[in-house]
């Protein structure tokens, strides 16, 4: 039994040594879509991707994307709801209520709001909701369309790994996970 002692801990000292590598990414972040100071509405810059009017209150819409892309590069903290860290629900629910409108703070209540569209219906400012859990039944993750090019669809969320980004539709995970999208403007 002394014997095996040593192999015991060397065992255990060996298993202890593994950890899981961390993904490292760059200290800038690149953004794809920013926010616009104001709607100018003249189209003179074709080269800045800028919020255009699709919906009925285009301007709300427009609103809500534009704070919610200022948050952009914010770290992810479950809860959060300021720039010291925020997580997908409290993007959008201070998005929502720095424009006057009242929202759901949570995820799976705000998937209950709105009108359900088909994916190719989707139009800026729709919201899109994930199943990231292999184990949870329950809608778990939202993001706003910030963007659709060429039946690719972007969206602003609030990542666990990458903080507030702008995410593809046709990004692997998210295309997996999605479950649906609603329009509440």
């Amino acid at each position: 039994m002394k014997k095996t002692y040593p192999f015991i801990i060397l065992f255990i000292f060996l298993g202890s040594c593994i950890a899981k590598k961390k993904t490292t990414y760059a200290k800038e972040r690149t953004i794809t879509v920013e926010a616009s100071p104001e709607n100018s509405g003249n189209g003179e810059n074709s080269n800045d991707l800028e919020v255009l009017e699709t919906h009925s209150s285009s301007t709300k819409v427009n609103d809500i994307i534009n704070t919610a892309l200022t948050y952009s590069g914010v770290r992810y903290k479950y809860g959060g709801t300021t720039k010291k860290g925020m997580d997908c629900s409290g993007l959008l629910y201070v998005a929502f209520k720095e424009n006057n409108i009242a929202f759901p703070r949570v995820s799976s209540a705000m998937a209950n709001q709105g009108k359900r569209i088909r994916v190719n219906q989707v139009e800026k400012g729709d919201l899109l909701f994930f199943k990231t859990s292999r184990r949870g039944k329950k809608i778990n993750h939202v993001g706003m369309v910030v963007a659709v090019e060429n039946d690719e669809i972007k969206f602003i969320h609030a990542s666990t790994s990458r903080g507030v980004i702008v995410s593809s539709l046709r990004e692997g995970y998210w295309n997996y996970s999605f479950v649906k999208a609603t329009r509440v403007l």
